[in-house]
């Protein structure tokens, strides 16, 4: 018999980020491992309400602005839908209206639930509750609720510790990537996909890919390119995804930097470049990082979050501290004076992926966690 589990989530394709990537490739994997999945989303203007992709349903449920109402509604909506589908197990993502749509599952309809906090630090999932008023009730009912959390990165499992979250409640399962589909090209088909995508072939490419959000800092990125530019005046910097700083980050675009917004598909272009950039202040295990890695690009990503974890620095990468854009400048001129440090460190990353954070692996954790939860709750 199918375990059934229903997913919350805050934005869920077309919206394009690292959780909606993570769980869009772990939904169709979880269904061919007998778990049935069904996605619970805010909705989106010009999406319809329901529709089914890659053969996992999507409801996209409403969400009138102004934000508590949307918040509002989307709990209303929530709660009727998980009554009709009885779903085995509810995993929420994010401790925001996802969890506590998940809190009344529980409560109410005694549904067991799984929560998996997707960023450390004073921007993730713990921090922001304990600091925003009705957070800390918030947290309480999360802990005492949860029959497990998915922990991503040691330094989320510290902070859920340091809260008082039960140890023997928390499981750590890495986020993971289609090592298959995110992998590198031959120099020769490398080449030729530059070609066709309209990008010069014999130039470093530097890629970033996610949102366009200030923790990401993609503006230290930019004040430091101008610098990159006068030691190799044919580089190219490829800035990927949407996000409230948009209008701004255009703003400060200067020779060599290209804003190709939301994309769909990003492998290609993963597999067109040659080195990936994250400046971020906070992450929790960088979906965009892994997918970089994975296609053998050689990663320059701040110490925060789950990298320390994934990356050893000058092994499969460079390490550098948050908001220090020397270390980021000098970390791309490093790689962009050396081909040779570019290419060993983008197939070290790549081997790193492969070994310990393929989708595959997750999934098949996730889906023994299922299992194991609805089990709990039916004795």
């Amino acid at each position: 018999m199918n375990t059934r589990v229903a997913m919350l989530i805050h934005d869920y394709y077309p919206k394009v980020g690292g959780a909606q990537s993570l769980l869009r490739a772990q939904a169709s994997k979880l269904c061919a491992r007998g778990i049935e999945v069904d996605i619970l989303t805010r909705g989106v203007a010009g999406e319809a309400a329901f529709e089914k992709i890659d053969g996992v349903s999507v409801y996209r449920l409403p969400a009138p602005k102004p934000k508590a109402l949307a918040s509002f509604s989307f709990l209303l909506s929530a709660l009727p839908l998980m009554f009709r589908l009885k779903p085995d197990v509810v995993h929420a993502h994010e401790f925001i209206s996802p969890a506590t749509a998940a809190v009344l599952g529980n409560a109410i309809l005694k549904l067991p639930m799984v929560v998996t906090p997707h960023r450390s630090g004073p921007l993730g999932d713990v921090q922001r509750l304990q600091n925003r008023s009705g957070g800390a009730y918030r947290l309480k009912e999360i802990r005492e609720r949860a029959n497990a959390l998915v922990v991503i990165s040691r330094e989320i499992g510290e902070e859920l510790v340091q809260a008082d979250f039960p140890i023997e409640r928390l499981h750590d399962i890495r986020n993971g990537v289609d090592t298959e589909r995110y992998a590198p090209l031959a120099e020769d088909e490398k080449a030729a996909l530059r070609r066709s995508m309209g990008l010069p072939v014999a130039v470093p490419i530097v890629i970033y890919s996610g949102r366009l959000a200030l923790e990401k800092r993609i503006h230290h990125l930019l004040s430091v390119w101008p610098g990159i530019r006068k030691i190799n005046p044919d580089a190219r910097l490829l800035i990927l995804g949407e996000g409230d700083q948009a209008h701004q980050l255009h703003s400060m675009a200067t020779p060599g930097v290209q804003f190709l917004g939301a994309i769909d598909d990003v492998t290609p272009y993963l597999k067109a470049a040659d080195i990936f950039v994250l400046p971020s202040a906070a992450e929790g295990l960088s979906i965009s990082m892994l997918e970089a890695m994975s296609s053998g690009l050689a990663p320059i990503v701040t110490a925060v979050g789950g990298a320390p974890e994934v990356i050893t620095h000058q092994q499969d990468g460079l390490l550098i501290a948050p908001d220090d854009l020397e270390q980021l400048e000098t970390a791309l001129q490093q790689l962009i004076e050396s081909d040779a440090m570019t290419t060993q460190l983008g197939r070290a990353a790549r081997d790193r992926v492969v070994a310990r954070f393929s989708v595959d692996q997750s999934v098949d954790a996730l889906a023994d966690l299922y299992r194991t939860v609805s089990k709990q709750n039916s004795q």
